[in-house]
């Protein structure tokens, strides 16, 4: 597996989208009011999200061919389902909480 995507959950959007984009140095490749998405070179991808939940950090996605499988093998080695896959247009992501509680994210292109 490979990181795909790094969500950072914001409580600004507008101002999180400043700092970001000069962080990274490109400008959004999706600038929406429910996401705001960045692909700088060589990196993976880094989207903010004004819905997530602040506290929680960025969650890296890691990529995955099939996420149903992925969910089901962390949770065997030990981890709980925090959110099930779902659709986010065009690819499939889903959440896992590893033994310490801390999120993994996965993500399946559709």
């Amino acid at each position: 597996m490979t990181i795909r995507t790094i969500i950072v959950p914001v409580a600004d959007l507008d101002r999180a989208k400043v700092v970001y984009q000069t962080l990274l140095g490109v400008e959004p490749y999706v600038d929406q009011p429910f996401y705001v998405g960045f692909r700088p070179p060589g990196a993976p991808e880094v989207g903010l999200d004004p819905h997530g939940d602040v506290t929680a950090g960025p969650i890296v996605h890691w990529s995955t061919d099939d996420i149903e499988t992925a969910v089901g093998a962390l949770i065997v080695a030990g981890g709980s389902a925090e959110r099930s896959p779902h659709d986010v247009g065009g690819a499939l992501i889903a959440t896992v909480r590893d033994a310490d509680g801390h999120l993994i994210g996965l993500y399946q292109p559709t």
